[in-house]
């Protein structure tokens, strides 16, 4: 028999805080069931990481699972207890209406591909397990890490009968074999990827992030009428633009009178770092120049090898700053510098793009000239696109900026509008649900608020 679970108070009675307030977190042994509207939609979202784990797919599932709770869906989470940025976390508790499942498993990091396979496969058979024991969701929604979680919500589909929605965050394993990590006479391989393909198919929605996105998922014989764009987001109460001038971060940093070119986020392998090496070697005389990166990941590695082999000065390093100063990191940039290989195309989408138009700084694209952050720049006139190798027009694009903060501030706000319109997190949470709902077929009602 299907069952829905409801969401939770705590022992006092108390509702979770409506959006905008901070955020409420209610331990497991405190909660009592309780009931809301017999119409809620019950939805199940299946990832490894989640709150608090800094992880971009764990942030955006935060912000969709947390904005659907407040729109009167009943939202839980099956995740693990572990991530990047997450210290071992409780198997069960509630977080702004939505219910959190932790499963255990291994922790041993990105090492290397033995230890990646191990957290992996520990999760995949945990999550396996808590998803069969927890009662039916009319809902299943997976997102891509682990690769081919979807098949999870697959099984769910076919022996819970539930709705299945397949996240297309990025795309396993076409991004190995794209970077040519992976083969396809590889048996093992050729099985990965039936597997995937068949998740894509079996799926009632697949939601892509644009549409070259959903151009390779389409290749894969999945039907026109079951592809859903919706891309990523930032928020608007969590990025927005400060005033270079008086940044405390920008004192703190020693970054005064400099003109900021800053790489902010994942250096993965997805990446390219050639050209903005270059243009950090060709502009190593002006000390008013300055090539900063935040983050981690493993092309960071090369970054800090090219710097202490050629002693790059104007070449910083640091670790990532906590999601609450996002604002003010963002903002410390004059430009922002992105990337992508060319072969990624619709494999992945760089969703840092809508963090720096939430800054209301210009960007810097070098990748192909055909993919969703090229067109996005071009369509808002936020920044400039450069061909992959071209390092003089890069050199040049920021000469220009550099001498004129006045066309960079144009170029910012220009960002910031076009954000606004279509890349702000309750835009494209509002498009999640619409399509939830004409997916069951239910009208939802938001519950009058409580108060606490």
């Amino acid at each position: 028999m299907v069952r829905a679970w409801r969401r939770f108070r705590d022992g006092s009675g108390r509702a979770w805080r409506a959006e905008g307030r901070a955020a409420l977190t209610v331990a497991a042994p405190k909660l009592r069931a309780w009931t809301p509207a017999d119409n809620s939609t019950t939805v199940l979202f299946i990832n490894q990481y989640y709150w608090p784990s800094h992880a971009s797919t764990a942030q955006h599932l935060t912000d969709l699972a947390e904005s659907l709770a407040g729109r009167g869906f009943d939202c839980h989470v099956l995740c693990s207890r572990v991530g990047p940025g997450q210290d071992r976390s409780p198997a069960l508790e509630v977080r702004n209406g939505v219910q959190i499942h932790r499963v255990g498993g291994t922790a041993f990091g990105r090492k290397n591909t033995l230890t990646r396979m191990a957290d992996y496969l520990s999760f995949y058979a945990q999550a396996l397990a808590k998803a069969l024991a927890l009662p039916g969701f009319q809902v299943v929604a997976t997102l891509t890490t682990p690769p081919i979680i979807a098949l999870i919500g697959t099984l769910l589909r076919h022996l819970k009968k539930s709705k299945h929605v397949y996240w297309s965050m990025d795309l396993h394993p076409d991004a190995s074999l794209a970077l040519g990590r992976m083969s396809r006479r590889n048996p093992i391989v050729a099985i990965l990827i039936w597997l995937s393909d068949l998740a894509y198919r079996d799926a009632d929605r697949v939601v892509v992030l644009g549409p070259y996105m959903e151009d390779r998922i389409a290749a894969k014989r999945v039907r026109a009428n079951r592809l859903v764009t919706i891309p990523v987001w930032s928020r608007r109460d969590e990025i927005y633009p400060l005033p270079r001038s008086g940044n405390p971060l920008r004192s703190e940093l020693g970054l005064d009178g400099k003109f900021v070119a800053m790489y902010s986020g994942n250096l993965g392998l997805a990446h390219c770092f050639e050209e903005f090496l270059e243009a950090a070697r060709r502009l190593k005389a002006r000390d008013d120049v300055v090539f900063l990166y935040v983050g981690d990941g493993p092309r960071l590695e090369q970054v800090r090898r090219t710097k202490q082999a050629e002693g790059l000065d104007n070449v910083r390093i640091m670790d990532y700053f906590p999601r609450e100063q996002l604002h003010a990191s963002l903002s410390i940039a004059d430009v922002h510098l992105i990337s992508m290989r060319r072969e990624m195309t619709g494999v992945v989408v760089p969703s840092k793009l809508y963090g720096v138009m939430a800054a209301a700084r210009p960007a810097l694209f070098v990748g192909p000239d055909h993919c969703e952050a090229a067109d996005t720049i071009r369509q808002a006139d936020c920044g400039t696109v450069v061909r992959l190798g071209d390092a003089d027009a890069l050199v040049d694009a920021l000469e220009r900026l550099a001498a004129d903060p006045d066309e960079a501030r144009r170029l910012g706000d220009r960002g910031r509008a076009a954000f606004l319109a279509r890349f702000e997190r309750e835009v494209c949470c509002a498009d999640w649900d619409r399509m939830l709902t004409a997916l069951t077929g239910e009208t939802i009602t938001v519950p009058a608020p409580v108060p606490a």
